[in-house]
């Protein structure tokens, strides 16, 4: 982005704004010989158009001496004298202003090039993913919040598969994911937002259908249909490793059919399956019934990963709006005696 200046000049002169010179920092760390060859351009672009060390640093908002320290760089860089000096200002030399003249249209092209990938489509999109987490309260107002703050932000939302999450984010083809906890992980970050109650769909003529909740006992032996490899709202097995103890596994079956055929399975008492509260609570099926889980151990622990070297801005203003959520929308109720 190009801006323009008057009062240190006296006349209106091109100038970075202060988002370009972010965007320069990045030449900062680089090791070649030309170092920073983007900031010391941009005090000698200054510094031609107003003549003057002084009202180049105040338009740049930097100190004076660091524009005289960029310049000198500079020109012992392309071994050149571009500026003479007095105690009026400076003014470039005849072999500055060819050399500055030709520069300066390289560098506007490339502070276009930096200005069209800001405003490109992918920039102003956040990708974000979701595994087995039909929705629910807290992502729907989070997701409603970030809209209204943000509303030049576009996201895309899509499905994804449990085993794909942390390899998705690292590739950055998903911006966040929002999913079940995957214990430690050290490949991005992740954090806890909220929690939701484990519901279990059986057939209304199953045994478990007349009780108010039900138990990981009640479950013990049970058939477990568990979708593979494909992506939506019910729960894997892997999900609930830790939750579970020995004593009250259901035995897991995994269905290859995807979860269409896992619904219709139940709907046929050939089992029961899981999902989160909040797909269970908008989502019925015919000759079926949801159950939620008794007590503690019936929470599942929704998490976000994403990568903290995103350079989204929209990742981090979604997470800060989804920490003041977590601090101030209380979790689901625990259930502590179930209906025999």
């Amino acid at each position: 982005m190009h801006t323009h200046w008057r009062d240190a000049c006296g006349a209106p002169r091109t100038r970075l704004a202060e988002t370009d010179m972010i965007v320069t920092t990045s030449a900062e760390r680089s090791h070649d010989k030309n170092g920073n060859a983007l900031r010391l351009l941009a005090c000698a672009l200054a510094a031609a158009d107003c003549g003057s060390l002084r009202q180049a640093a105040t338009a740049l908002r930097v100190r004076e001496s660091s524009v005289s320290r960029s310049v000198v760089k500079l020109e012992q860089l392309l071994e050149m004298q571009l500026f003479e000096r007095d105690v009026r200002g400076v003014r470039l030399t005849e072999e500055g202003r060819a050399w500055t003249e030709v520069a300066r249209m390289h560098y506007e092209g490339l502070q276009a090039v930096f200005r069209d990938a800001r405003n490109s489509g992918n920039a102003k999109t956040l990708r974000i993913g979701l595994c087995a987490v039909g929705g629910g309260q807290f992502l729907k107002r989070l997701i409603d919040r970030f809209r209204k703050s943000y509303p030049h932000v576009s996201l895309a939302i899509e499905d994804i598969l449990r085993e794909q999450c942390l390899t998705a984010v690292r590739r950055r083809r998903f911006d966040i994911i929002f999913a079940p906890g995957f214990g430690e992980v050290t490949s991005c970050r992740a954090e806890m937002f909220w929690q939701e109650r484990i519901f279990v769909l059986v057939p209304t003529g199953h045994s478990l259908a007349e009780k108010r909740v039900v138990t990981w006992a009640d479950l013990a032996g049970m058939q477990m249909l568990v979708p593979a490899g494909t992506s939506g709202p019910l729960l894997d097995w892997p999900t609930l490793e830790g939750i579970v103890t020995d004593a009250c596994r259901p035995t897991v079956n995994m269905c290859q059919g995807g979860q269409a055929s896992v619904i219709f399975n139940v709907q046929l008492g050939q089992g029961v399956t899981l999902a989160g509260e909040s797909f269970a609570r908008n989502v019925a099926f015919d000759a079926t019934v949801w159950k939620p889980i008794d007590g503690r151990n019936g929470l599942c622990s929704i998490q976000a990963f994403w990568l903290e070297t995103n350079p989204k801005h929209a990742v981090l203003r979604l997470i800060g709006l989804a920490r003041n959520m977590a601090n101030t929308i209380p979790g689901p109720p625990h259930s502590h005696s179930a209906s025999r």
